[in-house]
């Protein structure tokens, strides 16, 4: 293994990396991805195996005979162990079962007798995608690295679709160039001795729902704990997110339990009414050996704070960047208080808590306990009777709603409870998008209406995983915008092992009229102080959002006096330019500039300078 390059970054927390095949002219294309910095794992032959940038911390790698195994990422494995677990391997699909016992988060690379294994994670954290380049498949962590090595440029179509409220499944999975391939989260990628074909091995499935919530919420404890002390187990200084709420309460408990020293970060909210400073207090009160710190609320940036300035190498648009300057403003003074690593609680609301669209089917099999139910959510979220009504009573199939989906694109948003209880909230357009870009967003929407399937038959599962993907989405970009700051993040939630452990709780106790999180708060009853459990509400920010759209007005205008968009035709920059000169108007509601923001920031980051090739050291 060769030692890192100077220039290789601030070290753990972006890993990434392309794999090549044992065959010489896949040796000739692992040259061209060479970078400042790159390190090379090889083949028993010397050829090159694995390409790209990673720290020591971060990578655990074996070989037993002909057979080699990697583990990029967070996992607690050894190399002693992972060495036992190569010699043992006769099969690749055997490594579903290693795949599904790892707490953490991490890629899962293997090579046996000329074959090549690579897999991600199915939160979708960590994601797999391949291209044939010069005759050889090549798969990467990363889509813009195969992008490059194509010389592709985006796909027009997919930007269209991109700026579709929100982006539905499977849509929202594609890669932005054409020639460069997704393999889904649940499945691993496997190239065979010729380089040249590929196939998929479903690994993941989401497990039944069938534990009670007495007997769910010990296996919740028991992930989550693992989860945190992948990150903390080493020691020195972490530092959590304190926000107050039940999910960065969690963990940050579970921090204090581990071997290093803990320094809790709590963004106070500007809105007046905002008690997370309350309750982010009383619980770093039973914490007195964790160093709190309470930032300035006034000093918290806005929400679409400095997007002209984003350089961040991304290998699609995220709606991550409207909050990036506030994700990453309080990193550079908690490295200086020591912290080589920032835990979050994101990801907490996705699994800890679940969809009401599993009344949908609950309704069918539990009658009475699901109206029971629903009548609690109608009260909790003012649902109408009428609307409650024709939401359960839709049966559509899910490539029949996206179908439908394609001709409303230009409708109002729809009621919340149709979203609720449904496929999910159906995609939207607006004003400022142009018909040609609506065209190319509707033939992509029927296309694939065609052969859709949902991620999981029950409408409720099916948004669950959604959500959780949608998510991981998001924080993938800013894992990298962090670790580019100084500290990487982490976010335990989204671990695999967590995400399946709450999945198999029922249903009907994990989401609740009645209940805040009961799940969570379970699980986490003797690790945190009841005190803190008690709480049943969360902040919204939505101060911090319209305030930062009123502050911000100059930089949206200026983001759109030179749209890349309206260069490709796409929007109507004029449109753009007159919403940015009133952002209190009500067309504003509901984030639905995000996506075309998002994309708008993307195209620009394209056309940043980026580094020059170089030979890699070896």
């Amino acid at each position: 293994m060769t030692e890192l390059h100077e220039s290789a970054g601030t070290g753990p927390g972006d890993a990434h990396f392309a794999v090549f095949t044992d065959r010489e002219d896949a040796a000739a294309v692992a040259r061209s991805f060479a970078r400042p910095g790159t390190r090379i794992l090889h083949h028993a032959s010397g050829r090159p195996w694995l390409v790209g940038k990673w720290h020591d911390q971060e990578i655990v790698t074996a070989r037993a005979g002909q057979t080699a195994l990697a583990v990029i990422g967070c996992c607690p494995i050894d190399a002693v162990e992972l060495e036992r677990q190569a010699g043992r391997l006769r099969d690749l699909a055997e490594l579903d079962v290693l795949a599904r016992s790892l707490p953490g988060s991490f890629h899962l690379v293997a090579a046996l007798d000329g074959r090549l294994r690579v897999q991600g994670t199915a939160s979708g954290l960590r994601l797999v995608f391949c291209a044939l380049v010069d005759g050889t498949q090549v798969a990467a962590s990363s889509a813009d690295v195969l992008a490059d090595a194509l010389g592709a440029d985006p796909d027009e179509e997919q930007l269209a679709v991109r700026l579709l409220w929100p982006v539905p499944h499977p849509l929202a999975q594609a890669p932005m160039w054409r020639g460069v391939t997704a393999v889904s989260p649940q499945d691993a990628l496997i190239v065979s001795p010729d380089g040249r074909t590929v196939r998929r091995s479903r690994w993941w499935t989401p497990p039944e729902p069938v534990r009670t919530l007495a007997d769910g919420a010990p296996v919740v404890r028991e992930a989550l704990a693992a989860a945190v002390d992948a990150r903390t187990r080493q020691g020195g200084v972490v530092s959590c997110d304190l926000s107050g709420g039940l999910d960065s309460t969690s963990i940050c408990f579970l921090a204090d339990r581990s071997p290093a020293r803990v320094v809790a970060s709590t963004w106070p909210g500007r809105d007046p009414a905002d008690t997370d400073l309350h309750w982010a207090e009383l619980a770093a009160r039973s914490m007195p050996d964790v160093d709190h710190v309470v930032w300035d609320a006034d000093a918290s940036p806005l929400v679409y704070t400095d997007l002209l300035g984003i350089d961040d190498l991304l290998d699609e648009p995220t709606i991550g960047v409207m909050d990036r300057s506030r994700v990453l403003h309080h990193l550079p003074p908690l490295a200086q208080r020591g912290s080589r690593l920032h835990l979050t609680g994101i990801g907490g609301d996705h699994v800890a808590w679940c969809s009401e669209a599993y009344y949908h089917r609950l309704l069918r099999t539990r009658p009475l306990f699901a109206l029971r139910q629903l009548r609690g959510f109608r009260a909790l979220w003012q649902w109408p009777l009428g609307g409650t009504a024709r939401a359960l009573a839709d049966s559509r199939l899910y490539g029949k709603w996206l179908a439908d989906s394609a001709g409303r694109l230009r409708d109002p948003l729809p009621a919340t409870v149709s979203t609720s209880l449904g496929w999910g909230m159906p995609p939207r357009l607006f004003d400022w998008v142009t018909p040609a870009a609506e065209r190319m967003a509707q033939q992509a929407l029927s296309e694939a209406a065609v052969t859709a399937v949902p991620l999981h038959p029950d409408r409720g599962l099916h948004t669950d995983l959604e959500q959780i993907l949608s998510c991981t989405r998001i924080i993938r970009q800013w894992d990298r915008m962090a670790a580019r700051a100084g500290v990487p993040m982490a976010s335990p939630f989204l671990d695999d092992r967590v995400i399946e452990a709450c999945l198999a709780v029922r249903p009907s106790e994990r989401v609740t009229p009645w209940k805040y999180k009961p799940l969570l708060t379970a699980a986490m009853t003797g690790i945190v102080p009841d005190a803190c459990l008690q709480r049943t509400n969360k902040a919204a920010a939505s101060m911090d959002a319209s305030n930062g759209l009123r502050e911000h007005r100059a930089d949206l205008l200026a983001l759109w006096e030179d749209s890349r968009l309206e260069q490709l035709g796409l929007v109507d920059g004029a449109a753009l330019r007159r919403l940015a000169q009133r952002p209190a108007t009500p067309e504003l509601r509901d984030a639905i500039l995000y996506s075309t923001i998002a994309a708008e920031v993307w195209l620009r980051g394209l056309h940043r300078t980026t580094e020059p090739k170089a030979s890699a050291s070896s």
